[in-house]
């Protein structure tokens, strides 16, 4: 079904997954489309963003940034709207807004959430390059990593909505950089288009060997959004005072227990006593305010010089969501994973 005039349809979280969600976690639901009160604005759904972070947020107790989104609630998500119609005096009809109406055609908003797109060429850019994940790699490389001239740099998901633009930052910054990637094609796309020094395939059983000899002088700064066995092949390599953004840890996200494996809670810590290693978790909700406005005139800058690629992953309609998704958690994603819901 397309998008209406006069039907919002929606998916609605159906049941809390243990493990990878399914089909039977949404509930695809048709309802009238709400009316602005006097101070609100009704949008509508060009381009919804799907992100890792969405996982978590479907467990019953939150990771503590964000509520669990509840039973019979609609998923949550970024989204690039036009303000169909207006109460508010800050926005008015036709505009372009980046908003947070999340898994559905129509949402109403009191404006506290919305940021206007402007004139982009491109809308979805709004969601992707200079979106909340190109601003996670930004701030997490940046302000936790500080890469230096001459320091390695590794991040796994290197071609990834986050992982892509850390990757190219830390070039800028003079660094030298490897990937770690799900797969031949993404490998070279980090390589070829997007500057790599080196990148690894994650499925490699020799994954540990191989990063040993791409990183012979040992990896001054791991940027961590995956976790498992990429961590692993890690640890040993990291130098004195080596820097830890933690953004993520995507490998973990769908296991319905814990891990039978080896406790690495010892050889972390002893990792981190012994050379000093910063590890920082950070969550980009809390840098708004303070970093965004740097990021926004940095990356827009480096965008249009062409310095900084990006790549989206576009899928039609809205009913793709679930599928495109649970794809997302298992790599099959090539790029920032976009939904165009509507023209």
């Amino acid at each position: 079904m397309l998008q209406s005039d006069t039907v919002n349809r929606r998916y609605v979280l159906a049941a809390r997954p243990q493990g990878l969600p399914a089909p039977a976690h949404f509930r695809f639901e048709q309802t009238s489309v709400p009316t602005p009160n006097h101070g609100e604005v009704l949008l509508r759904t060009l381009y919804l963003s799907l992100d890792p972070y969405m996982r978590n947020l479907m467990d019953e107790a939150g990771p503590g940034y964000a509520p669990s989104i509840g039973i019979g609630e609609p998923m949550v998500g970024a989204t690039v709207s036009r303000v169909v119609a207006s109460r508010h005096p800050a926005f008015q009809a036709g505009e372009l807004v980046l908003a947070n109406a999340g898994w559905q055609d129509y949402t109403l908003s009191d404006g506290m959430d919305l940021t206007p797109v402007g004139t982009l060429r491109q809308p979805a850019l709004a969601l992707s390059g200079l979106g909340m994940p190109a601003f996670t790699a930004y701030v997490g490389l940046l302000d936790i990593g500080n890469p230096q001239p001459g320091e390695t740099v590794v991040v796994a998901a290197a071609t990834g909505a986050v992982g892509s633009v850390v990757g190219q930052v830390a070039r800028l910054k003079g660094a030298r950089v490897v990937g770690i990637a799900g797969g031949a094609d993404k490998c070279k796309y980090a390589v070829d288009e997007l500057g790599f020094d080196a990148c690894l395939d994650r499925h490699d059983p020799a994954l540990a060997q191989r990063l040993g000899a791409a990183c012979p002088d040992g990896i001054d700064i791991y940027f961590e959004n995956v976790g498992g066995p990429v961590f692993d092949a890690v640890l040993p390599l990291l130098n004195l005072r080596a820097r830890i953004p933690v953004c993520g840890f995507i490998a973990h996200y769908n296991d319905a227990v814990t891990s039978a494996g080896p406790d690495r809670l010892p050889a972390l810590t002893k990792a981190v006593l012994q050379k000093r290693l910063r590890m920082e978790g950070f969550i980009i909700l809390d840098h708004y305010e303070r970093r965004y406005d740097a990021f926004r005139h940095d990356m827009a800058r480096w965008i249009e010089a062409g310095v900084v690629k990006v790549r989206e992953d576009i899928v039609e309609g809205l009913e793709a969501a679930p599928a495109a998704f649970a794809g997302m958690l298992e790599g099959k994603n090539f790029g920032k994973l976009v939904v165009h819901v509507a023209p």
